[in-house]
């Protein structure tokens, strides 16, 4: 018996999800050909059949709040720092300590704004310039997406 019905290879949702299980990650999504899939253990795996180049991708079904969650920041801001990878945001070192930044903090080229935790790697984020925060656009241990503006510095 076949895995796939209807262009949906059913055998590598279930490799994603396994990936899931196995890296503790809480999303993950591949683009092959012309599909996207993304599996989530917030909820069941997601799917939509689309052109890779064609219109932005939302994911199917999922519910009205994660979409907006996904979108809380003005992407189009110069001055926004944008998460290099998906994964969790940590705003400090260690659980306890005293956050990289703040609002109204200056902030030199270079300098760690954060951290993402990817695949139990932790990757300090650095400042692209230097500016002033002017706004802090995630939370701490907050799950972000690939483009996904984080920071302003302006």
């Amino acid at each position: 018996m076949s895995d796939k019905k209807n262009g949906i290879d059913k055998g590598l949702i279930r490799d994603l999800a396994n990936i899931l299980n196995e890296t503790d990650l809480t999303e993950i999504e591949v683009e092959q050909d012309d599909m996207r899939i993304r599996v989530s253990r917030a909820g069941t795996p997601q799917y939509v059949q689309a052109p890779v180049n064609g219109p932005a991708f939302a994911p199917a079904a999922a519910p009205a709040a994660t979409v907006a969650a996904a979108a809380p920041a003005p992407a189009d801001n110069k001055n926004a720092v944008t998460a290099p990878m998906v994964g969790t945001v940590y705003m400090a070192p260690a659980p306890g300590a005293r956050n990289f930044i703040e609002v109204g903090a200056t902030v030199k080229e270079g300098q760690t704004l954060l951290i993402i935790e990817a695949m139990k790697t932790m990757n300090q984020i650095p400042s692209p310039r230097s500016g002033k925060i002017t706004e802090i656009l995630i939370n701490d241990a907050q799950p972000v997406e690939y483009g996904q503006p984080l920071v302003i510095v302006e």
